[in-house]
């Protein structure tokens, strides 16, 4: 029986209001309600979508948290290419670029359309019949990453457009964090005892990338569009600044200080008046994109490689100064990755004293070789961290030694790893004092041990009630009851579920260790194969990689995690609170026609659900996995398959399959002849 026409009508109301109250507040910045009565129609609204489910959509305002953490992100392919743009450092490379384009188009003049480059992550978001479907990085111009569930936590983007459109339209993007959302976002760290962050872009781009998308949530991310990809079954505006009233009348928030500029001249004047105001904007900008406003146009001049000619970037210049290095310090992020930076002699750069600066990792260090006691040139461009660009050779006095990352953790004395292959440095320490608050987020939901969220992890940390994820076991009642909000109904609720965790598959306890590079799917491998803890952390990397799907990268990650006796303890607490140590029975690798065979399936399956033929694989006792690596048997291609497994698979000689051939396997339980 379906719901009531009253509650459809008011249903269908509520989201009118709550969608145009908040392009009121989170577009034009000119809300006409208070927070409370926005509030009061929310709630009603959910409460209505729970007395019937069957009205909850995508595009409703209530739908904008709430999907559970992802394993990984999927690959996007983009329905046009997304330009990387060619770059002027000052006005005269500006007039070559304006030259070209008018030889180009026979010596006719054109206008153009200036806008602040937002210092951001690229993203474009897909509407079909008006409704947001999908949201994808950047990437590389043609492949990006599906972040759709994270993208849907950003409030100033519409889950629904408020005009009429192509039914497939793509809108392209750049998603940043504001300076003072940022400085704020940081204060909180530091007063959690956490290493700051290092730049709002850097944040704005790690946010995005949560693959829990709550936690995207919780960071006070934006967004300014600036233009479309791809559309089908209609038209949009043809010049660049017709089309930004376009897309702001749609819902979406695009840039007030964009202006129409009808010569290079004014052109000109707009980056001088905008040389002198860019910092004091609150956001960060790297400079002005200039692009010809007529669209028609844009096809005929088209790329170069690319970059299109009928645009181009005005970077800032950069601001640099000379100091002497003091100390290279190194700190710890949430992943256990060794961060160094410089400690400087405090030096003025761009109005700004300086007396830190990132330098990246070991190799970047090696590779300019920076020591401590140089001389060195800081560089300062917008809001990115100030970094060292170079050594002054006749700076340097006596023969001070080379940088060598530590071998043990400066913060917990934990074993310091570097992959092969690999930049980075990792503290292979799961109970790290830098890294315990995301691990311990990450295990509780990895384990479902529902009632308790980020916050309430952030809380016991604090209360100093859990120290490592083998505390969760050892909470009691009175000591949740006496936690502020917490109550009698909640604290048994807690419990309750902590307990049911501990039943929990080995594959989850595997995922919610946090070993590095392992996600669910891995860890279902993992636990499918060896069935027990004990024979997963005994297992030698050789062991390892002879697992369908798992690769030297992955199996030296293992083998790094359980040799770290800090794990091993972990572990043997898990095993003393009588948490599952070994397979359940649905874990157990089945026997059938596919046995000791590993699949990868890419791109969209048209006759089934990419996650029903994976499933299928397993009940015939096959191995899928979401890589290809020098065991996988067969690459099963659906539509728009991913670029970086074709070519993995053509790297390994791995056999390809088309669908049909797929679906002939999985229906007859045999493979091709």
């Amino acid at each position: 029986m379906g719901a009531p026409e009253q509650a459809v009508e008011r249903v269908q109301q509520l989201r009118r209001e709550l969608d145009h109250h908040n392009y009121r507040y989170y577009v034009l910045d000119d809300p006409e309600i208070s927070d409370e009565a926005y509030d009061l129609r929310i709630r009603e609204l959910r409460a209505l979508e729970a007395q019937h489910p069957e009205l909850v959509t995508p595009d409703s305002p209530t739908q904008r948290v709430g999907a559970p953490p992802a394993e990984g992100f999927a690959e996007v392919t983009h329905g046009a290419p997304m330009f990387s743009l060619a770059n002027a450092f000052d006005e005269e490379e500006l007039q070559a670029w304006y030259d070209r384009a008018k030889r180009l188009l026979e010596g006719e003049d054109f206008s153009m359309v200036c806008e602040l480059k937002i210092d951001g992550l690229a993203v474009s978001l897909t509407y079909e019949e008006g409704v947001l479907a999908r949201g994808a990085t950047r990437g590389d111009g043609m492949v990006g990453e599906d972040v759709t569930t994270n993208l849907r936590t950003i409030r100033s983007i519409p889950l629904r457009m408020m005009g009429d459109a192509p039914p497939l339209l793509e809108v392209r993007g750049e998603v940043y964090l504001g300076k003072e959302a940022f400085r704020g976002l940081n204060a909180a760290r530091e007063a959690a005892g956490q290493p700051a962050y290092a730049n709002p872009r850097n944040t704005a781009a790690g946010s995005l990338r949560q693959i829990d998308p709550s936690m995207t949530a919780e960071r006070p991310l934006d967004i300014w569009v600036y233009g479309t990809g791809l559309a089908q079954g209609g038209d949009v505006p043809e010049t660049q600044w017709q089309t930004l009233q376009w897309l702001r009348g749609l819902g979406f928030k695009t840039n007030s200080h964009t202006r129409r500029c009808a010569t290079l001249p004014d052109v000109m004047d707009y980056l001088r008046e905008w040389l002198e105001r860019w910092e004091g904007l609150d956001y960060g900008t790297d400079g002005v994109v200039v692009k010809m406003d007529d669209r028609t146009r844009w096809d005929a001049l088209g790329a170069a490689g690319r970059e299109p000619r009928w645009a181009i970037a005005y970077k800032w210049p950069a601001h640099q100064a000379v100091t002497r290095l003091l100390e290279i310090g190194v700190n710890v992020g949430r992943t256990g990755k060794l961060n160094p930076y410089a400690v400087l002699e405090p030096v003025q750069v761009a109005g700004v004293t300086i007396q830190h600066a990132t330098l990246h990792n070991e190799d970047y260090i090696t590779g300019k070789d920076i020591r401590v006691g140089d001389q060195v040139v800081v560089e300062r461009a917008g809001e990115v961290i100030p970094q060292i660009v170079s050594v002054v050779p006749e700076g340097r006095t006596g023969d001070p030694p080379p940088f060598r990352m530590p071998e043990r953790c400066p913060v917990c004395e934990g074993h310091v790893v570097r992959e092969e292959g690999e930049s980075a440095h990792f503290c292979t320490n799961a109970s790290c004092g830098a890294q315990l608050y995301e691990r311990l987020v990450a295990f509780r939901g990895a384990m479902d041990m529902e009632g308790i969220g980020a916050q309430w992890v952030r809380v016991l940390l604090d209360r100093g009630l859990i120290r490592d994820a083998a505390d969760f076991f050892s909470l009691k009642k009175e000591d949740l009851v006496a936690l502020d909000r917490m109550g009698e109904t909640l604290a048994e609720k807690v419990l309750a579920n902590v307990e049911k965790s501990k039943g929990r598959p080995l594959s989850q306890l595997v995922y919610a260790l946090g070993i590095p590079h392992v996600g669910a799917e891995t860890a279902e491998l993992l636990a499918r194969r060896f069935l027990t803890m004990d024979a997963l952390m005994a297992a030698a990397e050789e062991d390892l990689t002879e697992v369908p799907g798992i690769g030297p990268k992955i199996a030296a990650s293992v083998a790094a995690f359980f040799r770290d006796e800090r794990n091993v303890q972990l572990i043997a607490r898990l095993r003393e609170a009588g948490v599952r140590m070994a397979a359940a029975a649905e874990e157990a690798p089945v026997a059938g026609a596919l046995t000791g065979l590993s699949f990868c399936v890419t791109g969209t399956l048209t006759d089934m659900p990419r996650s029903e033929a994976e499933a299928r694989i397993r009940e015939l006792g096959g191995t899928a996995t979401d890589s290809v690596t020098r065991g996988t048997s067969y690459l099963a291609t659906g539509e728009a398959p991913g670029a970086s497994k074709l070519r993995q698979a053509e790297r390994y000689g791995t056999p390809t399959l088309t669908e049909a051939q797929l679906l002939q396997i999985l229906e007859k339980g045999e493979l091709p002849v």
